[in-house]
């Protein structure tokens, strides 16, 4: 990547999280990453492919986290619980500003739209990929406790930005272990 696009990237980052993606316009990202509006475009093709990178950008980050948690020697459920842990210090991370997935969904709300597609895109891999974990769990129906789990997420990610995290992450922590230790109705008889 090169370093005018790099830094694009990194200043728009930096504004859409913290500010919001509409609030933003490409003249203050050009302005802030010091850049010309020729660099801007020869870069990205539009504000919508700016943002995509964006979310791009962050889908990836999301991914090496949780691959970093698969690559450990550990169980299902221990694994569960560090993409738990994951998600909890970034909820309680300095300047944490809630899902810049949800936080982009809510300002492109049209399924028709790339934003609104990449979004979808990187929901649907988490979903899989916290269904594909619970699988390993053997005693789970996988993809109601996915669901589940990305709901407590979700829910965790919109109160930490909100109110004191500690708590909320505490919260989201301990409906992780319930649904770790939740066994089907099959098994219930």
């Amino acid at each position: 990547m090169s370093e005018a696009r790099s830094r694009l990237l990194s200043t728009a980052t930096g504004l859409f999280y913290v500010e919001g993606i509409r609030a933003v316009g490409v003249d203050r990202v050009i302005a802030e990453a010091q850049v010309t509006r020729a660099t801007l475009y020869r870069h990205f093709s539009s504000k919508d492919d700016l943002i995509v990178a964006y979310l791009t950008q962050a889908d990836e980050a999301i991914r090496a986290q949780v691959n970093a948690a698969r690559a450990q020697d550990a169980s299902p459920a221990d694994i569960i619980r560090a993409v738990s842990r994951s998600i909890a210090d970034d909820i309680q991370s300095a300047g944490f500003r809630g899902c810049a997935f949800l936080n982009a969904a809510a300002e492109y709300p049209d399924p028709a739209f790339a934003v609104h597609q990449a979004v979808l895109k990187h929901r649907q891999w988490f979903l899989w990929t916290m269904a594909e974990l619970f699988t390993g769990l053997g005693k789970i129906d996988p993809e109601p406790a996915a669901r589940h789990f990305v709901m407590l997420r979700d829910g965790a990610m919109a109160a930490g930005c909100l109110t004191d995290p500690k708590p909320v992450c505490e919260t989201f922590l301990r409906g992780v272990e319930g649904l770790l230790t939740y066994r089907s109705r099959e098994e219930h008889g």
